[in-house]
């Protein structure tokens, strides 16, 4: 392509830097933590997905090393030709139990999973009812299922009943909801949406990426957190975020689940989860399952984080978990107040268009098991600091 080609790219970048949009992306030269060293310093991490501090836990590390050991690196295929290890099904079976459902099968991460399923699921001629915020993944499985998709507002099962009525030329038909929405951290709810799908004879599917290891008994997701177990037809997740590895996981009905194995493209196309990954991961189910310690803390820091917040004054939104969005509008805002928490050793990044709408720019803090007391008042004080120098609070 010649340079004239792709001048439209470097017009579109330099908006982006203009408007407050464009991401740095910083480079982490150290484990996974409560604290990270980025460009030599060592800050304060509230930015991760790794809401139970197993990215770095010693039993999570020890299981990938020994798992190299046994197994190798790699399964250098893909699962149906040569790529199934015993280790993948070990997981998958424990998976099934951790979570009460019929079956599970692991993919290569979340994202990959909701490519797996939605295609596998509906097709062209079919109808697909999917929450307006649902999550990227989800949005782009629907594209690439060729079926129909029709938005309900956000949360809103009266919504979904009318979209329901007014829909009437159909083949099959798919109820999508993210469990946990990763921006503003409220909960759908699974338990009246479920009631809609039984009314009306329709497959139901939810996305617990950010409610695996955080909701439910134990960590075991927005199911068990309604206590909806075999009433749920499909439930989508990942390992790369409470688990602390990577990787995707579908459980649900055992027919569902024995098609994905026979249709889910990223399953039939794309080499298999590596070794080290899938023997970490068995480390962190044993860890979710001997103890609710870390799913208890986790809870009980974001508990004091949030209420601190809300004392000096930050609007903090709608959250029912451990993420805690400190809304501030504007991108420009939002990143100028990124940069300044790092610069008092404080890594929290700004969250800005297309990622959220335009005017809902925001903070997203994340926070862990692995932060000690100390950690959330340094925090606090920080954000305090900062907020009252730009004039948010």
């Amino acid at each position: 392509m010649s340079q004239n080609g792709i001048s439209w790219i470097n017009d579109e970048i330099a908006a982006l830097k203009s408007a407050g949009l464009y991401n740095v992306i910083r480079t982490i030269d150290s484990p996974m933590d409560a604290w990270v060293t980025i460009d030599g310093r060592r800050v304060l991490n509230f930015c991760a997905n790794n809401y139970l501090g197993l990215a770095n836990h010693p039993r999570v590390r020890e299981a990938a090393k020994q798992g190299i050991d046994q197994y190798g690196v790699g399964p250098g295929a893909v699962r149906t030709i040569a790529g199934t290890m015993s280790l993948h099904v070990r997981l998958e079976e424990r998976l099934a139990a951790f979570k009460h459902a019929e079956a599970c099968i692991t993919l290569q991460s979340g994202f990959t999973a909701n490519l797996a399923t939605i295609p596998a699921l509906v097709g062209k001629g079919d109808i697909i009812f999917s929450d307006e915020l649902n999550h990227a993944s989800i949005i782009d499985g629907c594209r690439l299922s060729r079926a129909e998709t029709v938005r309900y507002r956000h949360n809103d099962v009266d919504d979904l009943r009318r979209v329901i009525a007014e829909t009437t030329n159909y083949n099959r038909r798919l109820i999508i909801s993210d469990g946990v929405f990763s921006m503003d951290g409220d909960i759908a709810p699974l338990d009246k949406l479920c009631e809609v799908a039984e009314e009306h004879g329709i497959v139901l599917m939810v996305d617990d990426a950010h409610g695996e290891g955080v909701l439910g008994r134990g960590g075991r997701g927005i199911v068990d957190h309604f206590g909806l177990h075999g009433r749920v037809d499909v439930e989508v997740g990942t390992l790369s975020k409470a688990f602390g590895v990577v990787g995707g996981l579908v459980a649900g009905k055992k027919a569902i689940i024995d098609w994905l194995r026979q249709r889910g493209r990223p399953f039939l196309f794309s080499s298999a989860m590596t070794v080290p990954d899938v023997a970490a991961c068995l480390a962190a189910v044993d860890l979710l399952e001997s103890s609710t310690e870390l799913v208890d803390r986790l809870w009980q820091n974001a508990k004091i984080f949030r209420e601190g917040m809300d004392q000096m004054g930050f609007n903090t939104g709608h959250s029912q978990t451990p993420i805690v969005p400190v809304m501030l509008g504007e991108a420009p805002l939002a990143q100028q107040f990124s940069r300044r928490l790092f610069e008092e050793g404080v890594f929290a990044m700004a969250i800005g268009y297309p990622t959220v709408p335009q005017g809902k720019a925001r903070i997203r803090v994340m926070n862990s098991a692995a932060h000690s007391a100390d950690d959330i008042e340094q925090a606090l004080d920080t954000f305090g600091r900062v907020g009252r120098e730009l004039g948010v609070i």
